[in-house]
């Protein structure tokens, strides 16, 4: 008989469950959690943050990240999302704020489920959101505190069409696209309405979503 060793999805866990042996506890799984998942600040947390914050807003967060997945968030019957972050403030000592940076790199595509990959590279996902956590101040930074963070939407469209071979994306040349900035109660809408409608091409005027400093 022949072993098969298919997909072993994550499944939602509690918490609760303990680290045990022969019966007997040893801490539990929250205990681990706080201990190697509290560096939220950290830039490989902040990624999982942004797009867990994501996730909540377009009522997507109910099941588990999918590690390696080709594109970050999958609505059934809705757009597919890629989330990107960044951040003024780093965990390490500055001398100034960082400049704001994002990866928009084609890449290739992984099926977490047969483990196959597609070796075009290419922007998978129908529409982009760009997490800034815009919080200037180390003292009182918290990146749970969804006032700290805007977010800009842009249909992946755009980024093919002007921005096609580009590997990464500062924030001066993400504005001149035109993205919807939004807060977290606006993120659903604008997430929406890039997978669905047409935009104009960045610089128009008469867009009512253009963005603006005030």
């Amino acid at each position: 008989m022949t072993e098969t060793l298919g997909a072993l999805p994550p499944r939602r866990r509690t918490g609760e469950e303990p680290v045990h042996l022969d019966g007997a506890a040893h801490g539990n799984l929250l205990g681990f959690w706080a201990w190697a998942y509290s560096g939220l600040a950290g830039n490989t947390l902040r990624g999982a943050l942004a797009e867990y914050i994501v996730a909540l807003a377009l009522d997507a967060a109910h099941g588990t990240r999918v590690d390696w997945d080709s594109v970050d968030i999958r609505l059934p019957g809705g757009p597919e999302v890629e989330v990107k972050s960044a951040a003024y403030l780093q965990v390490w000592g500055q001398s100034k704020p960082s400049a704001i940076s994002f990866s928009i790199a084609p890449a290739e595509g992984w099926n977490a489920a047969t483990g196959a990959v597609d070796g075009a590279r290419l922007r998978r996902a129908d529409v982009y959101v760009f997490c800034l956590l815009e919080h200037q101040d180390k003292e009182t930074l918290d990146p749970l505190d969804l006032t700290q963070w805007a977010f800009h939407v842009l249909p992946t469209r755009t980024l093919d069409e002007h921005r096609r071979d580009q590997r990464t994306l500062a924030l001066s040349s993400l504005l001149a696209l035109d993205p919807v900035r939004t807060d977290f109660a606006g993120l659903r809408t604008a997430v929406l309405a890039a997978g669905t409608r047409d935009r104009p091409d960045p610089g128009d005027s008469q867009d009512s979503h253009k963005y603006s400093n005030n």
